[in-house]
């Protein structure tokens, strides 16, 4: 069940083109890490981290950037991927992440081979 805050951000979203997948009227996570990163997006919004619209709005500019590259080669069409990539420009750009930082966490330090 939604609090009152997760039913504004999915109401905010629905008929618009970052609207997440659904089915039978339902928000659809073909995958665990779909739910996931879905509730961390909503969760540090009502916490405050990041105002929701700064979020939407990258998101519509991470699907539009696919949308553009769409036949130049790119992977498949995945929205939780592009919802992925609009949540840590978000937590850059409110500080939470420093730019890269992720990334630096995540790649295997050459060094250490």
């Amino acid at each position: 069940m939604f609090t009152r805050f997760e039913e504004y951000a999915a109401t905010q979203m629905l008929g618009q083109p970052d609207s997440p997948p659904r089915s039978e009227g339902k928000l659809f996570f073909g995958e665990d890490w779909h739910r996931t990163v879905f509730g961390m997006a909503l969760a540090l919004s009502k916490e405050g981290h990041f105002e929701w619209e700064d979020f939407r709005q990258n998101l519509i500019v991470s699907i539009a950037a696919w949308e553009k590259d769409a036949c130049g080669g790119q992977a498949t069409w995945d929205y939780y991927q592009r919802y992925t990539m609009a949540l840590i420009e978000t937590l850059e750009q409110s500080g939470i992440l420093k730019p890269g930082e992720l990334e630096r966490l995540i790649t295997p330090d050459e060094a250490s081979k």
